[in-house]
């Protein structure tokens, strides 16, 4: 049985909605359409990737990360993953800006992961990764 699990939406990601919205917003009041039609675009594919977003385990033991439609899906064997480690991007005393797992697999290759459920995620790809 596959075990999807969806990203946690990051405060930076919402600001950047919001700049990218109030700025939308500026450049149709102008009658700026080009620079507009630009920002929308990107506006467009920000929101995308955000609500598309996933993490599969599927039920042959490959993790398959999707980071929305207009890009392409990273596959990774289970049985290939040497490590997963909570991160921290940068912390200011014991604040930290934004909290990742960094997947490690094939030796010298990584990935990153948010997802909403970050304690269950790790189980089941620790479970996953001792039954092989």
């Amino acid at each position: 049985m596959n075990r999807i699990f969806h990203s946690r939406i990051a405060w930076y990601q919402y600001l950047l909605l919001l700049v990218l919205g109030s700025n939308l917003i500026g450049l149709l009041w102008y009658q700026y359409i080009i620079p507009a039609a630009l920002i929308a675009l990107m506006l467009l594919v920000l929101i995308e990737r955000i609500i598309h977003t996933t993490y599969t385990i599927t039920s042959d033991n490959k993790l398959i990360i999707v980071r929305g439609r207009f890009t392409r899906k990273k596959i990774i064997n289970i049985k290939e993953i040497d490590a997963i480690r909570k991160c921290h991007s940068m912390k200011f005393g014991s604040f930290s800006v934004t909290n990742y797992l960094l997947i490690e697999y094939n030796k010298n290759k990584f990935a990153s992961a948010m997802p909403i459920k970050e304690n269950e995620f790790v189980e089941v790809l620790q479970k996953r990764m001792n039954l092989h």
